[in-house]
C-alpha cells in the first residue's frame, strides 16, 4: 500500500531558494510506486498553495510553485485538523530557516497530531538558535570554539562597545553569523574593525540577534546522524572550500569547493566525532536527522561548530553523500526517514495526557 506523502517546500525565510533545490532533488528520488506525493508550497510571503498530486516526477521548479493552477489554502485545508481526515501518512518538511526548521511548523504539525519527518519543536527551535545551541552544547561538556552574542538594540544603543568586547574575547579573524539563519546567509569573515562593522550590519539585517565565534585554522568535518533514540553515524566528510570559507555561493550557485569522502582521518579521530555528534544529537533531543558539523586542528584538537536539523538534499549537499558513502542511497534514505517519523509518531500516541 503506498504511503501518502505530504511535502511542504518553499517558505518565508531568506533560505526560500533553497528550500526549492531540496524539494526538486527529493521529488527526482521518491519512487512513485511506493509514494502518492503531494506538494504544497508556501510563497516567500506566507501563503500555501496546494497543487495536485504528482504523477511523474517534476521536471523544473517552475512546475512546483504552481503559479498557475494551483489553489491557495489554508492551513486546516491543506492538512486538515487530525491525521484521520487529512489521509496524510507523513508530513515531510523541506523547509530551511525560520518559518520552516525553527519548531514553528513543526508545532502545528503537532497540534495537527501528524506523523512528519525530521526533528521536533525544542530541537528544531533550539537547533536553529546558534546561541541556544552552543549554550546547551556547552552544558552537556562538548569542546566549542569561543563565542559572543548580541541583539540588535544593543549593538544600535553602543556599537563601540559591542565592537570592544568582541575584539578582547574573540580577536581576528572571526565570523560574524545571524544567530537564527542557515545556509552561510549573512554570514561574514572579520579580520579588521571595519569589516566587523560592516558584518554586524549585514548580519543584523537578517536577524535580531548575532553570534561571533573565533576563526580557527582547521579542517571542516561533517557527520550525518540518523535514528531516533538509538541514533547512528555515517562516515565523514571533508569540506575544502577554495574560498576564504564555505559561503553561500560556494554552496548552492557554482559549487566552487570540494567534498572528500571519507574524510582522511584515523580512526580514534573518528570515533571521537561520532561519539560527539551523538551527544550532540542526544542533548538536543533530535530526531530523524542532523548534520553535526566539526573543526579538526592540525594539532588533533576537535571543536563542534553546529549542527543542522534539516540539512539540504541538493546536489551539492553532504548529507545525501555521507549516507551514500556508508551504505545507504538517497531513496533507500528517504524512505529511512519516512518510516523514523512514522516511529516516533507511534511512539509518542503511548503518552498519556489524561488522568
Amino acid at each position: 500500500m503506498k504511503t501518502k506523502l505530504g511535502l511542504l517546500y518553499g517558505g518565508k525565510s531568506a533560505e526560500h531558494k533553497v528550500s526549492m533545490q531540496t524539494a526538486m532533488a527529493v521529488i527526482k528520488a521518491l519512487d512513485l510506486n511506493k509514494f502518492d506525493i503531494h506538494p504544497i508550497y508556501i510563497t516567500e510571503e506566507g501563503k500555501w498553495v496546494s497543487g495536485p498530486q504528482l504523477t511523474a516526477p517534476a521536471e523544473n521548479i517552475q512546475q512546483l510553485e504552481f503559479k498557475e493552477g494551483g489553489n491557495e489554502v489554508s492551513l486546516d485545508t491543506a492538512l486538515a485538523i487530525k491525521k484521520e481526515d487529512s489521509g496524510f501518512d507523513v508530513i515531510f518538511p523541506l523547509l530551511h530557516g525560520p518559518n520552516g526548521e525553527d519548531g514553528t511548523v513543526q508545532g502545528m504539525l503537532e497540534l495537527l497530531n501528524l506523523p512528519y519527518v525530521g526533528n521536533g519543536v525544542l530541537a528544531s527551535s533550539a537547533g536553529m538558535d546558534k546561541v541556544i545551541m552552543k549554550n546547551i552544547f556547552a552544558q552537556a561538556g562538548l569542546p566549542q570554539v569561543g563565542y559572543v552574542w548580541f541583539i540588535r538594540s544593543q549593538w544600535e544603543k553602543d556599537p563601540e562597545a559591542a565592537y570592544e568586547e568582541t575584539e578582547e574575547k574573540i580577536g581576528y579573524p572571526c565570523f560574524v553569523k545571524p544567530a537564527n539563519l542557515g545556509s552561510s546567509v549573512g554570514i561574514s569573515r572579520c579580520t579588521s574593525r571595519e569589516e566587523l562593522s560592516a558584518a554586524y550590519a549585514e548580519a543584523f539585517q537578517f536577524d535580531r540577534k548575532i553570534i561571533v565565534e573565533a576563526g580557527v585554522k582547521a579542517r571542516e568535518i561533517e557527520l550525518g546522524v540518523l535514528g531516533n533514540d538509538n541514533p547512528e553515524c555515517s562516515v565523514a566528510g571533508e569540506i575544502v572550500p577554495k574560498t576564504a570559507f564555505y559561503d553561500y555561493k560556494a554552496k548552492y550557485e557554482d559549487g566552487d569547493t570540494a567534498m572528500v569522502i571519507p574524510a582522511e582521518i584515523d580512526q580514534e579521530t573518528y570515533d571521537k566525532l561520532k561519539e560527539y555528534a551523538i551527544t550532540a544529537f542526544k542533548s538536543l533531543d533530535c530526531s530523524g536527522l542532523v548534520r553535526a558539523d566539526f573543526f579538526l586542528t592540525h594539532e588533533g584538537e576537535i571543536y563542534i561548530n553546529e549542527v543542522n536539523t534539516m540539512p539540504g538534499f541538493t546536489p551539492f549537499s553532504m548529507f545525501p553523500l555521507l549516507w551514500k558513502h556508508t551504505g545507504v542511497d538517497y531513496p533507500e534514505l528517504i524512505e529511512k526517514l519516512v518510516g523514523l517519523a512514522e516511529e516516533r509518531y507511534e511512539e509518542k500516541q503511548k503518552i498519556k495526557y489524561t488522568f
